[in-house]
């Protein structure tokens, strides 16, 4: 359980803050009694969430996830809902107003990044396949989940930021990305929910399954803009690792690689904002992978 002597990691205090982390032991021990719960010590490598292991009232393993009351965190929930456990981690309990949800334990939990660690990137790669399939289906009448196009629009206050430029983003890459999304979401014809941020930490091994995703952002859109962020990871990846991806998952998704790639392009320039945006540095990293993925073009 967090308290007073938790020492958290800089991303996370950076992007939290000092005064959502002091109110967190409180919104901890909420969570604990409503959903009658004994939390455990948080998991390493906290970024976005407070994420902690938990034990229930009937014995069972469960994980508690507290973050920032917003849109963003309840359409996790929602895309949770929507998947009921089909491709990704069941959803237990929630709360949208508190920024909690309660989600199953996925054992034995191993990273789909453990693969591409030990030389396995190619049946790393086709597993995820597998997963993303398994996820993509038409959004619920009536949804609020938010588009691809209105996330594009991140990249107008980029350059509202730097006055109608690009500021250290390279003009030449943004004008690319700016293209690629009016062009590719005109010509989109099969939107469906998407996770959002399909990659090698956001896949995991369990019982129920043998791989499941956790923390899906919640986006409509054509599946092909899905791949952008499992090429990226783990970072950096050269420009031959990249086009074998793009190959493989090309194939073993029915997708045009083209397409695909430029996708895969706009969403990375897109990323690698969101990095400067939320003042993390991995934005620069972000743009050299954008330079590689602009490399993989078939001769």
């Amino acid at each position: 359980m967090a308290d007073s002597d938790t020492v958290f990691p800089d991303e996370f205090t950076q992007f939290m803050g000092q005064e959502w982390i002091g109110r967190l032991p409180a919104r901890l021990a909420d969570c604990e009694r409503r959903w009658t719960l004994k939390a455990g010590p948080p998991f390493p490598n906290l970024s976005y969430h407070y994420v902690a292991p938990v034990v229930r009232a009937d014995g069972s393993a469960a994980v508690l996830k507290i973050g920032v009351p917003s849109s963003e965190f309840q359409w996790q929930i929602d895309a949770l809902r929507f998947y009921t456990g089909n491709g990704s981690v069941r959803l237990l309990e929630a709360d949208g107003d508190a920024g909690a949800m309660l989600l199953e334990r996925l054992e034995p939990g191993v990273l789909l990044s453990t693969l591409t660690e030990n030389g396995e990137d190619e049946k790393a790669t086709s597993i995820a396949a597998g997963v993303m399939r398994r996820l993509w289906r038409p959004a619920p009448p009536g949804h609020g989940f938010p588009t691809v196009a209105d996330w594009s629009q991140g990249l107008e206050r980029l350059q509202r930021r730097f006055d109608g430029g690009t500021g250290p983003f390279p003009a030449e890459l943004v004008e690319a990305a700016e293209r690629l999304f009016a062009e590719l979401i005109a010509s989109t014809t099969d939107a469906v929910l998407l996770h959002g941020d399909v990659h090698h930490f956001n896949i995991l091994s369990a019982e129920r399954a043998p791989w499941l995703a956790i923390d899906p952002q919640g986006v409509v859109g054509d599946p092909a803009f899905e791949i952008g962020p499992f090429l990226q990871n783990p970072s950096p990846q050269s420009v031959e690792v990249l086009a074998r991806r793009l190959d493989q998952l090309s194939e073993e998704l029915d997708l045009d690689r083209e397409r695909a790639r430029g996708w895969a392009l706009a969403q990375g320039v897109l990323s690698a904002w969101w990095c400067m945006e939320d003042g993390v540095d991995c934005w620069v990293e972000g743009i050299d992978y954008c330079e590689r993925l602009r490399a993989t073009t078939r001769k």
